[in-house]
């Protein structure tokens, strides 16, 4: 039976030609007792779509209908979470619970008033910091104190817009865990608004894509078939979940690409060298001509960093020890804390190293240099300057002895390969986090640095413009063939971008725990991976080894072993079933 109907819903803002028409004839029963995951691309009105059926916003046109009866406004009876968590930072956990509880039920006696109050506050595990003010809480604490606030009201809908998408990765997947848990114990009508894939499919009962805007629509369901409790890693090695989520994502890629811009241009990049800036750097007594420089381009020596506090020194990283070759491409990957960013930094010159060297060519690695472009989470570009500007800026530093139409080849080049061939002359602060993100890769790109450094370039976006980025970084990266190194605490970018995969143990003396060489084809693309036999045990390795380290953990060679031998095993295994598959296929020809 139907609880919750939405009615050939549009919605727009504004008049004339500054009208964004946002929503376009949107239908939907929803049925009670169902989880309903809606996916779509930034801007495609996600959190247009789940403030109307909050009573919020009003339709231009439809409406939505709650059992029976068109809403008119907000209500009780939907209880929503929004990705900033608008708490009242001067009140307590049990305060700002309190405040809602108080609200909707103040005929209530206050003894049941207080029982609802703790119940909840028990139910998202935070009976410890019940009396912690807002500042004294992490993002994750701080979520689930607007999760409890929702359902301590008693909704019969509860409405959640991108709850988990400003959080980590590790508390991410917490904070899903509980979600499925409250869905199966409250047994509560549940729309999620999110951006990834593998969240809408751990949870959901169906999955719907909202196409791109403007005047977004809703695209076909997935029906969820899978058993819960669902738990992440066992479902990595799930046919249904694999076929699914590859079904989900070709979908979500195809009707993406409309929105792309083409990469393609009739500019030339100019056959110039940068003004080596570093002419004067000290050559490492480490480098040792006898010695074949490609195989040891980048160099990481006992790398160590150490940190003064109040309480004594802290040793963050110990010990990184790395070598890598002349146009590879490495991500790290760990959990937060377990000095990814620390030895990135490093390699940068942005941070002095505490212990040991890093050499990069031939020469020690001493302060920040042009040959070492960093792309960082956050953009970082000069907002009141254009997209070409700011990448000019650099381009004139490093390029100094070429002419004034070569440096603009180079900008415009590199603009035009990221996707910005139009809009380079757009100020940045006019620019989507997005476009911001392919100036800065831009930006690095033309500098023709000996070594690209990225810091989770990508991490502030949604998964679906972040999949589009990545595509334009191998896209650039082809054709420049640059070493690299990628932090990243997303399991299939690690894989998708990286020669091989370098995994952190867990802060303090942070040290590399594994290193996971992924021999899978290049050119590479999402979907390809995606249909790849062995993508998945490569997966599964990486999830595994973060879950040995999961909650301060210090696993053992012998478990870290038995994970790599575990991926080992799984594909010799399809090598196998595959081989058989063939020689069946060939003996029946024959007969």
């Amino acid at each position: 039976m139907s609880i919750l109907q939405i009615s050939g819903l549009s919605k727009g803002f504004g008049e004339g030609k500054n009208r964004n028409d946002v929503l376009d004839n949107i239908f939907l029963d929803v049925e009670e007792g169902e989880f309903i995951a809606i996916l779509g691309f930034s801007g495609s009105g996600k959190s247009t779509l789940i403030s109307a059926i909050a009573g919020l916003v009003e339709p231009d046109q439809g409406g939505v209908i709650y059992r029976g009866k068109e809403i008119s406004g907000p209500g009780p009876e939907r209880g929503v979470v929004f990705q900033s968590y608008s708490l009242m930072p001067w009140l307590s956990v049990h305060g700002n619970i309190k405040l809602a509880v108080d609200a909707v039920f103040n005929k209530m006696p206050a003894t049941e008033r207080e029982e609802i109050i703790s119940h909840y506050i028990d139910m998202v595990g935070l009976t410890h910091a019940r009396d912690r003010k807002p500042a004294e809480l992490s993002g994750g604490m701080r979520q689930r104190v607007a999760v409890a606030r929702a359902l301590a009201m008693r909704p019969d809908i509860l409405l959640m817009d991108e709850p988990l998408s400003a959080l980590d990765a590790l508390t991410r997947a917490k904070l899903q865990d509980e979600f499925a848990e409250i869905s199966s114990k409250e047994k509560k009508t549940i729309i999620l608004i999110t951006n990834d894939v593998d969240e809408a499919i751990l949870l959901a009962d169906r999955v719907i894509p909202l196409t791109p805007g403007p005047n977004a629509t809703l695209g076909p369901e997935f029906k969820v078939d899978l058993a819960r409790p669902r738990e992440r890693a066992a479902m990595n090695s799930n046919d249904d979940f694999i076929n699914l989520r590859a079904t989900i994502t070709d979908y979500l890629i195809t009707v993406g690409l409309d929105r792309g811009a083409d990469l393609e241009s009739d500019i030339q990049m100019p056959n110039v060298v940068p003004l080596d800036l570093n002419t004067k750097a000290k050559a490492s007594a480490k480098a040792d001509t006898d010695i074949d420089v490609k195989d040891r381009y980048v160099e990481f020596s006992q790398v160590k960093k150490i940190y003064p506090t109040p309480k004594g020194p802290l040793t963050v990283v110990d010990g990184f020890d790395l070598k890598m070759k002349k146009g590879e491409f490495i991500t790290l990957i760990g959990h937060s804390g377990c000095g990814k960013s620390t030895v990135l930094s490093m390699a940068a010159g942005l941070n002095p190293i505490t212990e040991g060297g890093i050499i990069l060519d031939g020469k020690e690695v001493i302060g920040a240099g042009p040959e070492r472009a960093v792309v960082f989470q956050a953009p970082s570009l000069m907002p009141w300057l254009s997209a070409y500007e700011n990448v000019k800026l650099g381009v004139d530093q490093v390029f100094s002895n070429t002419s004034q139409a070569e440096r603009k080849d180079i900008v415009e080049y590199y603009l035009a390969r990221v996707g910005l061939g139009d809009s380079m002359h757009r100020a940045a602060l006019d620019m989507s986090n997005g476009m911001q993100q392919r100036v800065g890769i831009a930006r690095a790109f033309a500098l023709s640095p000996k070594l690209l450094l990225l810091d989770e370039p990508f991490g502030m976006l949604d998964s679906l413009t972040r999949w589009e980025l990545q595509d334009v970084l191998m896209d650039v990266w082809k054709q420049t063939q640059v070493t690299a190194i990628c932090v990243t605490h997303d399991v299939d970018e690690a894989i998708l971008l990286a020669d091989r995969v370098v995994m952190m143990s867990n802060g303090p003396n942070a040290k590399i725990g594994n290193i996971m060489d992924v021999d899978l084809p290049r050119p590479r693309s999402r979907k390809e991976l995606l249909d790849h036999p062995e993508y998945y045990a490569f997966r599964e390795e990486l999830l595994d080894f973060l879950e040995a380290y999961e909650g301060g953990a210090d696993p053992s060679a012998e478990q870290l072993k038995s994970i790599q031998q575990k991926r080992a095993t799984r594909l010799a295994r399809q090598t196998k079933n595959q081989s058989d598959a063939n020689g069946g296929q060939s003996t029946g020809t024959a007969a």
